[in-house]
């Protein structure tokens, strides 16, 4: 009899063990879970979750879901993300917007994944760019990753201007593809001008370095200024293909320029020298068209000369002083006793007498002493002047 017992024992044993290892797993807290609505209360909602027992929603998650709880239809067939896996009357409370949440962070990847283009419409605006909502997440879009179109050129560089023009956007909806995304930390960042990224880089593989651009100035910054020109369009394009190249501050003239804006308008035509690419961006240059003045300068100025010049601009570190229209020349901090002095001695705007200390034609470099005493070590100035 005591074989045959065990032998019972290990069948009833094994039965357990199969019910076991198939009823369904326990959801935990953050777990997606479906099922059919039973029933729609005021403040609950009960959904039939199968093996797994029943579902709850209740006050907060029925309040701040209202219009969505009024589309729902008992027997409707849900998604819901589990909260508490059990709650004190035994029923495994729900979050429709946890859910949601969940779901669209999850398109979201799908979508960085793929480069899909999608809709984002904007909230908000600040200096630094737009505020949007994607499938109800919030993102931001940079104000450097918006198209050439929509980027804000605002003539004087005021920032509560170009605050103005990123406003204009609020409430539209523009296509975008996401650049960055982080559910963890709630980032999401996307980007308009990633829309035309392959077109513009294989537009622009069609130029090298030393390739010269004509085209015309989209807007004036500080630090220089934007030249859009355009490419033929092919048989495919309805219209040709805009790109956009930046000339900076520095590669506008030889001269030394203060404000791009006393140089360079909107909608001046001009032709620019290609000095970089690098992915997008296109560096172009004006005064690599022009005749590098410092070439002739041993014709001009020579060590030792005194010679009459113009205070430009002052800064901690000494004076710039133009010579003539295209050679500047700096008087250095340690000329003076102290930052206070060289104030005193040195007006922005008024011409002085200069000692020339040296001349460094390849670094466009002229250092200058200022000649304090009224009798010149030249007493022929005016003549080395004309000269």
């Amino acid at each position: 009899m005591t074989p045959k017992s065990d032998l019972v024992k290990k069948s009833i044993m094994g039965n357990l063990l199969n019910q076991i290892a198939q009823s369904p797993k326990l959801p935990k807290p953050g777990d997606i879970v479906s099922g059919k609505i039973l029933e729609i209360g005021k403040n609950s909602l009960f959904v039939d979750l199968g093996a797994l027992g029943t579902g709850v929603l209740l006050g907060r998650e029925i309040k701040e879901n209202r219009d969505l709880v009024k589309s729902l239809k008992i027997g409707q067939e849900i998604s819901a993300m589990v909260l508490e896996e059990e709650n004190e009357n035994g029923l495994i409370e729900l979050s429709l917007q946890a859910a949601h949440r969940e779901q669209s962070w999850d398109e979201l990847k799908k979508m960085l994944d793929t480069q899909e283009v999608l809709k984002a419409k904007v909230t908000a605006a600040n200096r630094g760019g737009l505020m949007i909502s994607v499938r109800e997440i919030s993102g931001f879009l940079p104000v450097s990753q918006l198209s050439y179109d929509h980027y804000p050129r605002v003539e004087d560089g005021d920032k509560n201007k170009i605050l103005q023009e990123l406003n204009k956007f609020v409430n539209k909806e523009l296509d975008v593809k996401i650049i960055d995304l982080d559910p963890g930390q709630q980032k999401l960042i996307v980007s308009e001008k990633a829309i035309d990224e392959e077109k513009i880089q294989a537009a622009m593989s069609q130029y090298k370095i030393g390739d010269l651009v004509e085209g015309v100035i989209s807007g004036v910054v500080d630090f220089g200024a934007f030249v859009r020109f355009s490419l033929p369009a092919s048989t495919e394009q309805k219209k040709p293909e805009v790109i956009e190249g930046l000339i900076h501050i520095s590669e506008i003239d030889w001269q030394l320029i203060e404000d791009p804006r006393q140089i360079l308008k909107v909608g001046d035509k001009v032709t620019a020298k290609i000095i970089g690419i690098e992915k997008d961006r296109l560096s172009l240059s004006l005064k690599a068209l022009k005749k590098d003045p410092w070439t002739e300068i041993d014709s001009k100025y020579k060590k030792d000369q005194i010679i009459e010049g113009e205070i430009t601009k002052i800064s901690p570190f000494g004076a710039f002083v133009q010579l003539d229209k295209d050679i500047h020349g700096l008087v250095h901090i340690s000329d003076f006793k102290s930052l206070e002095e060289m104030n005193q001695e040195l007006k922005i705007g008024q011409k002085y007498q200069f000692k020339i200390l040296s001349i460094e034609p390849q670094v466009h470099k002229l250092a200058l002493s200022l000649v304090r005493s009224s009798s010149a070590e030249n007493p022929d100035i005016n003549k080395e002047i004309k000269a």
